[in-house]
């Protein structure tokens, strides 16, 4: 049977400084995580799991490469956090995994489902692919060696979910024992009957294979699948142009004396990755370049169908439906009209609501789906009477930035007179403008890139 790693987010060193994560209701983040942690040890220890406690006094990057020394087939490994909103009603459990893997989802829905067995008071915010985060991708999850979740345990800016953290600790700590022990059995089921004999130590792994589609091809070479992930040949990394020889985030092993990229890892380089199961393959297309003026430029048509769209929405946020049926339609609507390209307004929307689940300060009653301000600076940003104009203001907003063109509609965006009309005619031009984040518009890209694959259309 293989082994657990479990990490305890923050606690490190990061920069020089201790880091401890979120400090609310005179406690950290990184005091909760370390308590439970240590609970989980104990009782995985108990059953005759064998578990590794990641240190806690290292970094990040530093943990990753912790784990990736030691790990071997089989393993499996969880970080676990807590996170926080700057509204307090937001609460409940989410489990993260590497976006596009049906395997580490499921994976994902039984550690989660057993943690809300143990301590069903805790709402469920759902399993959710790490490129709904606001970093786009999650470094714990995509590069290590073995399969990895990232857990947020609870919400530790909302009092009940602080409360059930520090008084129910071990009910919460034993859900989550009951969820590793499932998926690490799942991963490498313990051996019915005991070796009679010692064995010699195995030698490198052997990798099943896979087929490469590109650009609808098929490839001459195969790739293989390490934990579940489709890895591709650097050669052919390179035939695509694409150069990741400096690029510390792209996940590599050598396997045969051919070295290996993670295809997945790729999608930061503009390749559209896409896998099919039942036939084995990972397509890989280039012919959809990020380039300026086209891909993103805010002025212009979307080439989604609403249908896409809703599926899109729907893969990320089941609920997202039930109270806005017709979101789908407003921002083909209202984006048509106004010449913006509704793809764009979508995908902010998808960012900055988190695709309708609204976890931060602004509520759903507000019908903003854009983040909009005041023209007062109200501190809990902009409301509309109706969905429709809600997305009609972040469209209009949009066309500010985007061109000098008078607006179709009348004005209902609350600060559109105070934007230097057509100062961001590209989306990367937000960044820094729309919202203080530097990489905001880079985040929209990702979102929309992910929109055009799951819509067949990179």
């Amino acid at each position: 049977m293989g082994r657990i790693f479990i990490s305890a987010a923050h606690g490190g060193q990061e920069n020089g400084v201790t880091d401890p994560g979120a400090v609310i209701g005179g406690t950290t983040e990184a005091r909760e995580m370390i308590l439970t942690r240590d609970l989980i040890v104990t009782e995985l220890r108990s059953r005759g799991f064998e578990i590794l406690s990641v240190p806690d006094d290292l970094s990040a990057i530093q943990t990753l490469d912790w784990i990736n020394a030691r790990s071997r087939t089989g393993d499996i490994a969880l970080e676990i956090h807590t996170d926080a909103f700057s509204n307090p009603s937001v609460r409940g459990s989410a489990v993260f995994y590497i976006a596009n893997n049906n395997q580490r989802k499921a994976q994902a829905e039984t550690l989660l489902l057993a943690l809300l067995r143990r301590v069903p008071t805790l709402p469920n915010r759902g399993t959710r692919p790490d490129t709904a985060t606001g970093l786009g991708s999650l470094a714990f999850c995509r590069q290590l060696v073995v399969p990895a979740l990232l857990m947020e345990v609870a919400v530790l800016s909302n009092p009940d979910d602080r409360f059930i953290i520090q008084n129910q600790r071990r009910n919460v700590a034993l859900g989550l024992v009951d969820g590793l022990a499932s998926w690490s059995q799942s991963v490498s089921p313990p051996n019915p009957t005991p070796t009679p004999t010692p064995t010699p130590t195995p030698g490198p792994g052997t990798y099943p294979p896979c087929n490469i589609n590109i650009n609808g091809q098929i490839y001459a070479e195969q790739g293989i699948v390490v934990s579940g992930n489709a890895y591709v040949p650097i050669d052919l990394v390179d035939r695509l142009g694409v150069d990741v020889s400096t690029d510390p985030n792209v996940r590599r092993i050598t396997y045969r004396n051919i070295v290996y990229v993670r295809a997945v890892d790729l999608r930061d380089r503009h390749i559209s990755v896409t896998w099919d199961e039942a036939k084995r393959t990972v397509s890989l297309k280039s012919n959809l370049q990020i380039c300026p003026g086209q891909f993103d430029k805010i002025a212009g048509q979307g080439r989604t169908s609403e249908v896409q769209l809703l599926m899109f929405l729907k893969a990320n946020n089941e609920a997202a439906l039930t109270k806005y049926p017709d979101i789908a339609k407003l921002y083909r609507e209202e984006g048509s009209i106004e010449g913006i390209n509704y793809d764009i307004a979508f995908s902010q929307m998808c960012l900055e609501t988190d695709f309708l689940r609204f976890s931060g300060a602004v509520k759903p009653e507000q019908n903003n789906f854009g983040g909009l301000g005041t023209d007062t600076g109200d501190s809990q940003g902009a409301s509309f009477s109706s969905a429709r104009l809600g997305v009609r203001a972040q469209i209009q907003h949009l066309k500010a930035y985007a061109n000098t063109e008078p607006l179709v509609q009348a004005v209902v965006d609350p600060r559109f007179n105070f934007v230097a009309r057509g100062v961001a005619p590209l989306v990367g031009q937000l960044n820094g403008r729309w919202a203080a984040d530097p990489q905001y518009g880079d985040k929209i890209l990702a979102v929309l890139k992910r929109l055009y694959e799951s819509a067949g259309l990179m």
